[in-house]
């Protein structure tokens, strides 16, 4: 049986996946709070796992967010697919919204990639290696950031964005 779940689905729940959710309001196939564990899911059952604008609402403490990590970890397959969609941290989409608590960035997530651990301690970086402290091990396939208005359209009509050299080195858009 294949088991793909929709963590956080609030209204948009999805076919084919388990539709989750903290607020039973939302009507999801199961209420979870995702801050309390553990998770509901026996451990390697999960193939597929869908955080879309999730993660940046939950863990305001490091110990809630190091747990959600390695209950993700916990209960995916070998190979199961792990997507998280989030705000970039610098948008006023993230800023705006009060319940937003924590930055997700790529560079933040590669922080559960053992051999990325193990390349950032044999050169010495200040990386903390969290993939190796916590027995997690997620491989970052890819990130990609959408740009939103009024940023998309400046880069269509300049073809980029970017900071000119002036001597008070403000950003000039």
């Amino acid at each position: 049986m294949t088991l793909r779940l929709n963590l956080g689905c609030g209204n948009q729940k999805l076919e084919g996946f388990w539709n989750v959710d903290s607020q039973p309001a939302c009507n999801p196939d199961q209420v979870v709070n995702l801050e309390t564990f553990p998770w509901p899911w026996e451990d390697n059952s999960v193939d597929e796992i869908l955080m879309s604008h999730v993660l940046e609402h939950l863990g305001a403490s490091t110990d809630i967010y190091l747990s959600i990590i390695k209950e993700l970890y916990r209960v995916c397959k070998p190979d199961a697919r792990v997507t998280i969609i989030v705000p970039h941290p610098r948008s006023d989409n993230f800023l705006a919204d009060p319940t937003h608590v924590r930055p997700i960035t790529g560079m933040g997530l590669s922080m559960f990639d053992q051999a990325l651990n193990h390349q950032s301690v044999e050169a010495g970086a200040s990386t903390t290696p969290l993939g190796l402290y916590l027995g997690v091990d997620f491989v970052i396939e890819k990130t990609s950031v959408n740009i939103l208005e009024p940023w998309d359209e400046r880069i269509k009509q300049r073809g980029n964005v970017g900071r000119r050299r002036a001597p008070s080195r403000e950003l000039f858009l």
